[in-house]
């Protein structure tokens, strides 16, 4: 991660820090777990229906939520204190355990490879991924996103340095695509669902055949070590959660849509390609983000090689 790119990402959560700071000096003293959470996910869906709140008070704690743009901003929330839980896609724990973000993964769900893709303008004369190759495509640095351009380009015989990735937050990307400032724009839901029903662009791929696109949820390390019995209330919650969001979508998306400011159709099609089912981690999830690690470490994109294996909650911890 760039000395330009970590300053803007500190400089996010600072404010965020400080406020953490007045609501409890640390969350063993005010018994308080901070969770963040994006505008999409199983840990929305949590904070919308209110159960844990009643799950983690009778541990005698209350709940903070504070919602962030994507994953590489929330894991260095994790990083510098302000939060002790949150979830991101595959790629940036491996960016922050790279930088020797104390973090921990604790669970994950089952791969979803539709949930992101890399668009291009309905009338784009870039017919295939082979197509970028001299191209600006938006995409956010560090995120599922990017790693979804890196397979694709691998897969189309084009390498990485031949296009031009420009580093947009999501919401920032959709408006550089939507003005023709950039060629493509590599992109998950619910932006992806969103972009799909009001700009009608092409989907050069999706994650199919080229990432997992693998959901985490990951911890702090003090916060695993020292409640390890409020961060199992909190998997329980999300997975009853994700049971009901399984059981009746179109519900949930009714539900979900006012405190996320999307039309329910958005989040139902987002919905409909996420999975479901929460799962300890296990030697195979580690497999597979340990390629990710590898691959991003090839190509220089962060600075020193990884294991995964060695920040993933043990058994029975």
């Amino acid at each position: 991660m760039t000395r330009f790119i970590r300053r803007l990402i500190t400089s996010a959560v600072l404010s965020i820090s400080i406020v953490a700071a007045t609501v409890s000096a640390s969350y063993g003293q005010e018994k308080i777990v901070r969770i963040g959470f994006q505008k999409y996910g199983k840990l929305v869906l949590l904070k919308s229906k209110g159960t844990l709140e009643a799950k983690l008070k009778a541990l005698g704690y209350g709940v903070t939520w504070t919602e962030f743009a994507s994953g590489p901003p929330l894991l260095e929330a994790i990083n510098v204190g302000a939060i002790d839980f949150g979830n991101t896609g595959e790629t940036p724990p491996v960016f922050a355990q790279a930088a020797g973000a104390p973090i921990r993964y604790v669970a994950y769900e089952p791969p979803a490879p539709k949930g992101e893709a890399i668009f291009v303008p309905k009338d784009s004369p870039i017919k295939s991924v082979a197509d970028l190759k001299g191209k600006k495509v938006a995409v956010a640095k560090g995120s599922n996103a990017h790693y979804l351009l890196v397979k694709a380009l691998e897969k189309a015989g084009v390498k990485y340095e031949d296009i031009t990735p420009v580093f947009l937050p999501a919401a920032d990307g959709r408006a550089a695509f939507a003005s023709g400032a950039v060629d493509a724009w590599s992109v998950w839901d619910p932006y992806q669902a969103a972009a799909e029903s009001s700009l009608d662009p092409r989907t050069l791929t999706d994650g199919t055949g080229l990432v997992p696109n693998t959901q985490f949820y990951l911890a702090s390390q003090k916060f695993l070590e020292g409640e390890p019995k409020v961060l199992d209330a909190l998997l329980a919650g999300l997975r009853e959660v994700d049971e009901w969001a399984k059981a009746d979508i179109h519900a949930v998306a009714e539900q979900l849509s006012p405190s996320v400011g999307l039309p329910a159709p958005v989040l139902e099609l987002a919905l409909k390609r996420q999975s479901y089912g929460i799962k300890p981690i296990d030697p195979q999830v580690l497999a597979d983000q340990q390629k990710i690690a590898d691959t991003l470490y090839q190509l220089k994109l962060i600075p020193k090689e990884v294991r995964v294996s060695d920040i993933a909650r043990k058994s029975g911890s």
